[in-house]
């Protein structure tokens, strides 16, 4: 059985920042390449939601890597996902704040 996914709102915006990115700096055909990878990703989450590993910070969150350069943290509660928020791998996300 499948979870159901849940966007927060601050996944929304950083997925936007991220495919704004991509776009600009490269092409509308890599963004949406990043979509689609992004999708199949969370597809696999939806199917098997502990397949990646808990935060160090907090196992109660979870860390997607959509490719090299982009993570999703996602937390699991019930049968829903909360996808939390997309992550440029090239920050220091221990030093973030909301």
């Amino acid at each position: 059985m499948a979870f159901d996914i849940l966007y927060t709102g601050k996944a929304k915006e950083t997925l936007n920042v991220v495919y704004t990115f991509i776009v600009e700096k490269f092409s509308l055909a890599i963004a949406n390449k990043f979509i689609n990878q992004t999708e199949l990703k969370i597809k696999l989450i939806s199917e098997n939601p502990f397949i990646y590993k808990s935060s160090v910070l907090d196992e109660s969150i979870r860390i997607a890597l959509i490719n090299k350069h982009t993570s999703l943290f996602y937390q699991i509660k019930g049968n829903k996902i909360y996808l939390l928020f997309f992550w440029d791998n090239r920050q220091d996300p221990f030093f973030t704040t909301d």
